[in-house]
């Protein structure tokens, strides 16, 4: 049941509670339709005042009731003291109530104020601090599908809640049960990897239950749900990555984490290296690009302090990072450029 659902069944009780009471009085009685409005103007008054304290966290309702209280138990000390002791009734009336508002309103306001700091201890409820606001992600079909972010998530790069919307899962349900084979290999494959995702300890994952009823396509459902959490969507769809872009949400894209990730160098580039020290496997070289790369010239070792042109033949990347083999150009064993010329003689 979602919230608007609550609020209009509160309205309907309000305007029913409102009837019956005018029944119970025949003067009221006559009036059903004043009853009736009176009953929408109150439901609709404490509706208003919910929508206000929408921000109102428990942490800081328990900061401002106890500061309630301390201005209360300071206002009623100060107001009963011998201070007021030799004043008449009437104007020690107001000065105590006017003490009891502004103690109790100065009190509050700096509870509220330092609701982080605020430390009440009370059975099986813990208070935690809201310095850092809960990171949420958005997941669509695609990226599920795809697989890779349950790779990402092990890494624990991803420091988020994943947010998977109802719409998404059915999406992934009905390309389970589809006839064709393929479709129903990725629709399968998906939830396999949502189940793995649940088991993974280092990332959360959520089922939101709410819609987007007047939206028919589930990528802008996913944009506007994005816009209402608010929270960013996780994709590899190059189409979704540019409509939300376009509406200001934010948009992670693993083909552009990708991208950004591949190899400074690829299979079957010219490189002109420098060999600075020998390999681990006999006649092997090693050389060393500006960001680091370990490239393994095989058959190099003699050419040992020289700057020589390489094919790259293939590109590992391993745990403690990239590395790159290469081969001397066929023909001739390799082209050293600085190669050292030999001195003229002298007669």
């Amino acid at each position: 049941m979602t919230l608007l659902m609550l609020r209009l069944f509160f309205l309907i009780l309000c305007v029913l509670g409102s009837w019956s009471i005018s029944q119970l009085h025949d003067q009221w009685a006559e009036h059903p339709v004043l009853a009736i409005l009176i009953g929408l103007a109150g439901g609709g008054l404490f509706i208003g005042v919910d929508r206000a304290l929408k921000g109102f966290s428990l942490r800081g309702l328990s900061a401002a009731s106890f500061g309630i209280l301390v201005g209360f138990t300071i206002s009623y000390f100060i107001g009963n003291s011998v201070l007021f002791k030799f004043i008449d009734e009437e104007p020690k009336l107001i000065a105590q109530i006017a003490m009891y508002v502004v103690c109790s309103y100065l009190a509050m306001v700096i509870a509220y104020r330092a609701k982080d700091e605020f430390n009440l201890v009370i059975p099986y409820v813990k208070f935690m601090r809201e310095n850092k606001p809960e990171r949420l992600v958005l997941l669509d079909t695609n990226i599920i599908i795809d697989g890779r972010v349950q790779e990402v998530c092990m890494t624990g790069f991803l420091d988020a809640v994943l947010i998977v919307p109802r719409f998404v899962l059915n999406e992934l349900q009905y390309i389970a049960d589809a006839a064709d084979d393929v479709k129903r290999a990725r629709g399968r494959r998906g939830l396999e990897v949502l189940k793995m995702l649940q088991l993974n300890p280092r990332v959360e994952v959520k089922f939101h239950e709410n819609d987007v009823p007047e939206i028919k396509e589930v990528d802008g459902k996913l944009v506007q749900l994005a816009k209402m959490l608010p929270a960013e969507i996780l994709t590899n769809d190059f189409n979704l990555s540019r409509i939300a872009e376009l509406q200001h949400v934010k948009v992670l894209n693993l083909n552009e984490l990708g991208k950004s990730l591949r190899p400074a160098v690829l299979p079957g580039e010219i490189l002109s290296v420098r060999l600075l020290k020998e390999g681990r496997e006999p006649q092997q070289a090693l050389a060393y690009l500006d960001d680091g790369t370990m490239i393994v010239v095989n058959g190099g070792r003699r050419l040992l302090g020289h700057e020589v042109e390489v094919t790259i033949s293939s590109v590992l990347q391993t745990a403690a990072g990239r590395m790159a083999f290469a081969e001397l150009p066929s023909g001739s064993q390799a082209v050293v450029e600085n190669e050292p010329q030999p001195e003229p003689s002298t007669v």
